[in-house]
This record gives C-alpha cells, structure tokens and sequence, in this order.
C-alpha cells in the first residue's frame, strides 16, 4: 500500500507540471522575464530653445582678449531615460558679435575680420554645426560629451564636459568647449603656423560657452 501511495503521488506530481509546461507554452513571454524591455527607456527629441539658449564665445591673443556672442539657428537633444543620449546644433556664423569693443567702427572691423576669409568665411560657410557622436555619465548631473563639430565644412572631434539637467520636463547643458581653430584651417596670426608675429600672435584655441534650454 505504501509503495502504491508513492506511485500515485508521483504521478499527480508528473501530471500538474506537464500541464503547467503546456499553458506556459500557450501563453507568449510566459515564464520569462521582462526585465530587457522595462530597461529599454523611452526616446525623446526635444528641440532647442534657440531663444532661451545662448552661446559667448572668447579669443585671447598676446595683448588680450576679445568676447562676444553667437546664435544657435537650430538643434534637438535625444533624451533617453532623462539622461541625455544624443543631438545636434546648427549656429549662425553670420550672427557672431563682439562685446567688448565700444567703438562701432573698430568693433564692426574686427567683425568683418573674422567673417572673412582669414578666419570663418562666412558667405561661403554660414553654419557650423555640432553632432553629438557619444555621451559618457560621469556622475549624476555631469557627462562627457563627444560630437563632430563642422567648421567651413571641415570635420573633427570634440570632447568637453557639460552639466545636464531637467526642469519642469525642459533639458538644460551648459558647459564650455575649446576648439583648436587650426584644426579648421583658420590660420591667420596663429604661432604654430608663423614666425616672428610678435604681439601679434592670437592663440589657436578660442572658447564657446554655452547654456542650451529645450522648448
């Protein structure tokens, strides 16, 4: 009778798990886990906020420096898990300004300088543009950014850090990139390309500090 009671047992236990296979078999995804699809965060493309973002820019030489301002044309941000995953900028060359000169003659000469073809060519290239290639989290409200940044259509990578965070569901960035403008064959008055410019030397590296605001 005991060995009887065993079989028996046995046998219902055989029974219940072969059914429970074949309704596991029926119904999709049953018995697996959904883990791979909960982590797989919603993407979001905001756009920029041209109007609320804004970009100085600043270039130093022997004898000072010079400051101004520049406007972004257009962009988006590619948002995934509230962390930002990607995007792009378009900025207005034709925009650029100067803020430090108070003279309008002299300030409006040296913006004509660099709107010319000893610096950004401007009638012929009236954008640049910044695409974001790779975003690294360093910690929570700061990352390292990575992006292809086009200057008179010549391309080179760029790697700078930039603080993010998000406010009443708008991104903002802010952060400063240093840019070797040689890199972008903009030579004029560059020690690294001529001799003996004396104090008229102006340093290849300008910064563009900026604060980008999504709409």
């Amino acid at each position: 009778m005991k060995g009887i009671k065993i079989f028996t047992s046995l046998a219902a236990l055989l029974f219940a798990m072969s059914i429970s296979m074949h309704i596991m078999a029926q119904v999709p995804n049953m018995g697996t886990s959904k883990t791979g699809d909960a982590e797989k965060a919603a993407v979001d493309k905001m756009n920029i906020d041209t109007k609320a973002s804004s970009v100085n820019w600043k270039a130093e030489k022997v004898t000072g420096e010079h400051v101004g301002t520049i406007n972004i044309k257009s962009g988006e941000l590619v948002i995934q898990g509230g962390t930002l995953n990607g995007g792009n900028i378009v900025i207005n060359m034709t925009s650029i300004i100067c803020t430090d000169i108070a003279d309008a003659g002299t300030n409006a000469k040296l913006i004509g300088h660099l709107k010319s073809e000893d610096f950004f060519s401007v009638e012929k290239n009236e954008t640049a543009t910044f695409v974001i290639s790779n975003v690294k989290v360093l910690s929570a409200k700061k990352v390292m950014i990575t992006g292809n940044m086009t200057i008179k259509g010549i391309s080179n990578e760029q790697s700078f850090e930039a603080i993010t965070g998000i406010v009443g569901g708008k991104m903002s960035i802010s952060g400063a990139m240093k840019i070797d403008r040689t890199k972008y064959k903009v030579v004029y008055g560059s020690g690294s390309v001529f001799d003996d410019l004396g104090d008229k030397m102006i340093y290849d590296e300008f910064t563009l500090d900026f604060k980008l605001m999504t709409s």
